[in-house]
């Protein structure tokens, strides 16, 4: 029987996640801070493997692309002009018994079905009349709900008002922000021309009223994001479906199981006021069915702002049909730490070998796996088979990312290996010294081993690989 990433739960995920050194709670000797966390050894090695992925396949395979990495600190103008330092709020409400606090809106959904979001008066009379009581201490008290803006802010010396007193600055709650201000640069600089994209991977904070589900809605997250740039008479509709064909593409390149996705399209009564139509891919965690990647048209309202409250002309000026128009954007935006989380659990497997053995293995796609190749002496203790590994250790590693071990029998060796996700073992053994310079080359999925001589092991991974 093998128990695949349908029927998992979250805690042989994060068990998983620690153990193998793929993400760990941040600060955990002090008890741990607000759902905060740290990606291991193996995790941002998996990371950066997903980022470097995404950027050759939407900037540096595409003519239409180029990519910036901007600042997470911006002009607070920015955020007044996007509509974040008025409009960027949840309904807030706290338990007065246990001091915790929720999101009134989906307290509301869950008890009557209805979706109150921005009528905070009327969820305080929903919560009252339902008697909803509090999903931790299981009572009833609840303060009036409440705006919160989910924007942190900090001081930057020199930002201050007339009286010298400082006034705030935020860490980007999104990095859409940083592309639309350097848009006019991008024009000067490039030869760029409409539809053409701008890609970045960034860092985001929102200050959630209530983070959770592990990594899946922290308040520091990374985000890869495109705003595409378009002609705002094109037919816009078959380009919006492409990008939400491409997202799907993505996922199923890092691992991420197709049975497990799905769209959801937003009603056009609950669209941002900036939308013509939001599109999410949605992924079946296993706390329930969640937006992965989001699509979004999102009309001429950014530019259209900024040019507004800049004062500057964001216009642009096509040189053929001598045309000046605010282009209209089409945004794709893709979660990394939810498409990482999404990636461990459509690859983890756990297989009844029989005889009352199991094991657990990552199957990731051996382009993301974090050690493509790991190198075994059999005996730690025999200087000449170690002496042979390194050997063959330091060969590999000069195209692949590898790992050396001498730790443990064999058999512990490969489990390790196995929840790691590393495609293939190689072990150095008596026959390698004494015999043909052969060596045991394991595969991770089928757990098949073959012998390969040293002096061709480079051609056979260059055609496992490929």
């Amino acid at each position: 029987m093998t128990k695949e990433n349908n029927n998992i739960s979250m805690e042989e995920i994060v068990s998983l996640c620690k153990r193998r050194g793929f993400i760990f709670p941040a600060c955990e000797i002090y008890g741990g801070f607000a759902n905060s966390y740290s990606y291991g050894p193996y995790g941002s090695q998996l990371k950066n493997n997903i980022k470097a992925l995404w950027w050759k396949k939407f900037v540096e395979d595409r003519k239409d692309m180029v990519g910036i990495d901007g600042p997470i600190l911006l002009n607070p103008k920015l955020w007044e002009a996007s509509g974040h330092t008025g409009g960027f709020n949840a309904a807030l409400v706290d338990c007065k018994e246990c001091k915790r606090r929720f999101r009134a809106d989906h307290l509301v959904e869950k008890a009557t079905g209805e979706d109150m979001e921005g009528r905070n008066k009327d969820m305080t009379r929903a919560l009252q009349a339902k008697k909803v009581p509090c999903p931790v201490c299981k009572k009833f008290n609840w303060t009036e709900v409440r705006d919160f803006n989910e924007m942190f802010s900090t001081n930057m010396n020199g930002i201050t008002d007339e009286n010298g007193d400082y006034l705030p600055v935020y860490l980007r709650p999104e990095t859409a922000g940083a592309i639309f201000m350097d848009y006019k640069n991008i024009l000067d600089s490039t030869r760029v021309k409409i539809p053409f994209g701008v890609a970045q991977i960034g860092k985001a904070f929102r200050n959630e009223i209530v983070a959770g589900n592990f990594t899946f809605r922290i308040r520091e997250f990374e985000q890869m994001e495109i705003e595409y740039f378009i002609h705002p008479d094109t037919k816009w509709e078959q380009q919006f479906e492409n990008w939400l064909v491409e997202q799907n593409n993505f996922a199923q390149e890092i691992g991420i199981s197709k049975d497990l996705l799905s769209r959801y399209e937003h009603p056009k009564e609950k669209l941002s006021h900036y939308s013509k139509k939001t599109t999410d891919t949605m992924f079946k965690f296993p706390f329930g069915i969640e937006e992965l990647f989001g699509m979004a048209h999102r009309s001429d309202f950014d530019l259209s702002s900024h040019a507004k409250h800049s004062g500057k002309d964001l216009s642009y000026d096509d040189r053929n049909t001598g045309e000046r128009y605010i282009p209209h954007v089409l945004e794709p935006t893709f979660g990394l730490d939810r498409a990482i989380l999404a990636t461990i659990i459509s690859s983890f497997v756990q297989e009844d070998l029989g005889e009352g053995e199991s094991r657990i293995v990552m199957k990731f796609p051996p382009k993301i796996a974090p050690v493509k190749i790991a190198i075994f002496p059999l005996l730690k203790n025999k200087l000449e088979l170690v002496k042979k590994a390194e050997e063959a250790y330091d060969n590999l590693k000069n195209k692949w990312l590898c790992e050396f071990d001498d730790n443990g029998n064999i058999g512990k060796r490969y489990r390790r290996q196995d929840e790691i996700g590393t495609p293939f073992c190689v072990t150095i053994d008596f026959e390698t010294i004494e015999k043909d310079n052969s060596v045991t080359v394991r595969d991770r999925d089928t757990m098949k081993q073959e012998r390969v001589k040293l002096n061709q092991i480079n051609e056979y991974f260059e055609q496992k690989f490929n």
